[in-house]
């Protein structure tokens, strides 16, 4: 049976955006927790730049792995650009359907 204590501490730390670890990664913006192996603690720095990654990515603005290149420099923390893929597509859906039209590069031909 678990204590209130337990779950009033699990309830805590998802309010103060932790997320509970679902795999052996850890994704990025994220950290172990000390005191508990099966939450992770955000971390804000690396989650904002994230999202500004992100944006440029979906926007067209730079390429993923000129986005990878500066989430390195600016959270020294790596993502690696199908890493970052995976993550766009998953947050925003594939390229295809967000822009409402096929790639016209040679290479996807």
């Amino acid at each position: 049976m678990l204590s209130m204590d337990y779950i009033k501490e699990r309830k805590d730390k998802l309010k103060e955006g932790y997320i509970k670890r679902n795999t052996s990664t850890i994704p990025f913006g994220y950290q172990m927790d000390n005191e508990s192996s099966t939450f992770l603690k955000p971390i804000e720095l690396e989650l904002e730049a994230l999202q500004i990654a992100e944006n440029m990515v979906v926007n067209e603005e730079v390429s993923l792995q000129a986005a990878c290149d500066w989430l390195e420099y600016k959270t020294d923390r790596r993502i690696s650009a199908p890493g970052l893929k995976k993550h766009i597509d998953k947050k925003y859906g594939l390229r295809s359907e967000r822009l409402g039209t096929e790639p016209t590069s040679l290479l996807s031909r």
